[in-house]
């Protein structure tokens, strides 16, 4: 790959300088900041990935609270887990997690490897996360390119690759390999991230504010606002979803464990199947609670919420019908486990169905 002409005359040490001193003196109270525990950084860093910072802190000190060492999360049962990661949603980043932490403990002591080669081959560190946790933990000068660093960079070194397309990563790494401060890597990289998050944001960057707006090319040339060059994504699917919040003649709630594989595994939720046009949306409920869990249940007429939730990819319309079960239910046959209110606090269940949980409690207060 060639070198980056931006870079031939670029001003590197005074850079690092102005944008680590801005660091140290704005740089946010984050928890995971306080010291340098190589496994906290890594619990940030798998959290921060889709999810806004406040929302993760509190998520972050609980998680550490009840896991606070390596061999206390990799000791867990996965159960207990996914229940304290429950609303942060990808659910596979923390069974990632779990996995390769369990690999530290087991191949390396409990120590979190410090080279890029050894950690990069644990699930779910991907370029990134390997980068972040070796500069910020162990201040090895290595790059941790995410999206706020491609932002920011496209922007100083006026670089038009478009940063949805994989190959463009390359070009970055190569940018922070170049810049990055071998005496203060883990500051340096913060400092970026840092950079990205408060000052030059995806639309209506603060150049005014920003302690590297004189090193800028894109803001001297005037094409900041044109910066960085990303394809749209593709259009998200649209599922319709029939939802059934059941209980039993001893008033138990009727739950269901999604499979082992693919979105939102090993999670708990309400029965659910997905509509039929050729079916009226209560016959096709009825029918599939007979099919799958041979249930016999009578269904209220109208749904008592209708609940619409996004992911990155797909959007799932969800219409929730209350009922109740006729008879007995056989949980080993049907594939079903039938809880009581309180029961149902101990199991992990994803974002929709907490929301419809809330729905039902206020329907029938």
């Amino acid at each position: 790959m060639q070198p980056l002409k931006q870079l031939e005359n670029f001003p590197i040490k005074q850079f690092q300088r102005d944008l680590i001193q801005w660091f140290e003196r704005e740089q946010r109270d984050l928890p995971w900041r306080k010291d340098k525990d190589p496994y906290k950084i890594w619990v940030s860093e798998v959290m921060l990935q889709q999810t806004r910072v406040d929302t993760v802190i509190p998520y972050f000190n609980r998680f550490i609270e009840k896991f606070p060492t390596i061999d206390a999360l990799a000791e867990a049962d996965e159960e207990e887990v996914l229940k304290a990661w429950e609303g942060l949603g990808y659910y596979s980043r923390v069974r990632n997690l779990q996995t390769a932490v369990r690999e530290v403990k087991e191949k390396y002591g409990g120590v979190v490897p410090k080279t890029r080669k050894e950690i990069s081959k644990l699930k779910g560190v991907g370029p990134y996360t390997a980068g972040a946790i070796l500069s910020i933990a162990y201040d090895v000068p290595e790059h941790a390119v995410d999206g706020n660093v491609m932002r920011v960079l496209s922007r100083i070194l006026t670089i038009w690759d478009d940063i949805a397309k994989a190959s463009s990563r390359k070009v970055f790494e190569q940018a922070v390999t170049a810049l990055i401060s071998h005496e203060n890597p883990s500051y340096f990289n913060q400092a970026l991230m840092e950079l990205g998050a408060l000052i030059c944001t995806p639309t209506s960057p603060s150049c005014l504010l920003c302690p590297v707006r004189e090193h800028c090319l894109g803001f001297q040339e005037g094409v900041h606002e044109q910066l960085p060059v990303k394809t749209k994504k593709q259009k998200v699917k649209r599922v319709q979803l029939l939802v059934a919040v059941l209980r039993d003649e001893k008033g138990r709630l009727a739950i269901h464990k999604r499979p082992k594989e693919g979105l939102l595994a090993n999670l708990w939720e309400f029965p659910t199947v997905e509509t039929d046009p050729f079916q009226a949306p209560n016959d096709r409920l009825t029918f599939e609670l007979k099919e799958r869990y041979d249930l016999h249940v009578n269904l209220e007429a109208k749904p008592f919420t209708k609940i619409e939730h996004v992911f990155s990819h797909l959007i799932w319309n969800m219409d929730v019908y209350e009922g109740t079960v006729q008879g007995n239910v056989d949980e080993a046959k049907c594939d079903l486990k039938l809880v009581t209110e309180d029961e149902l606090t101990e199991y992990a269940f994803p974002v929709s169905h907490q929301r419809i949980w809330k729905a039902y409690q206020d329907h029938r207060t």
